[in-house]
């Protein structure tokens, strides 16, 4: 894929490379609906070990665990209550990092210091991001760029040093530029409340009319 904004979309083989670089233990810098991301196997230790040097990154930080549809994450996760898997389905997909209960423990290795608490994103994949909207397998993602840095709107943005150390790189364009917003429901479903951990792509005031109209 070349850096022209104009260039084809993605296709199906770099989805399925995509799929074959996480399961292999590889680093994929890829787009999503918000930014460039990093995205590993959420199991392997080595994998999420290497994302984290490579971004400079505390393993006690926490990251989300990226789906590529709404179903296998709400059946990875299980156990959710009806207010909260309600509320989930009225966000997702969407710009939006959901921080959920975790009773099962799921993906420890994405949860950081939080084994109680887990970042679940489903990216809207449309126009020429929709391939990858047939990924089958669940990624730990965080911004393509060092800890604190800038977020890449474009690969051109992405620091040079991951570029050069990922093991594939997906272009898809410029992207919208802004970091997904992340809200925390973990205590929704006995207090119909929610916390904004982070205002992003989708603002304080759209987050409220959707659970108005929910």
């Amino acid at each position: 894929m070349t850096g022209d904004p104009l260039a084809p979309g993605l296709t199906v083989a770099d989805a399925e490379a995509f799929e074959r670089c996480v399961a292999d233990g590889g680093i994929a810098i890829f787009p999503a609906d918000t930014v460039y991301g990093l995205a590993v196997d959420p199991e392997s230790e080595r994998a999420v070990a290497r994302l984290n040097e490579l971004k400079r990154r505390d393993p006690a930080q926490p990251s989300g665990v990226m789906f590529f549809s709404l179903e296998p994450a709400l059946a990875a996760l299980g156990g959710l209550g009806p207010a909260t898997t309600a509320a989930v389905e009225r966000l997702l997909p969407g710009p939006v990092t959901l921080v959920l209960p975790n009773p099962g423990r799921r993906f420890l290795l994405a949860c950081g210091d939080r084994p109680d608490r887990l970042g679940i994103r489903v990216p809207d994949l449309t126009g020429s991001l929709a391939p990858l909207a047939a990924v089958g397998c669940p990624v730990m993602q965080s911004s393509a760029n060092l800890h604190g840095g800038a977020d890449p709107r474009r690969l051109t943005d992405v620091p040079a040093g991951l570029r050069a150390a990922a093991d594939l790189v997906l272009d898809g364009g410029e992207l919208p530029g802004t970091p997904s917003t992340v809200v925390d429901l973990s205590r929704y479903e006995t207090g119909g409340k929610y916390e904004l951990l982070r205002e992003g792509a989708l603002s304080a005031n759209q987050l409220q009319r959707l659970f108005r109209e929910g």
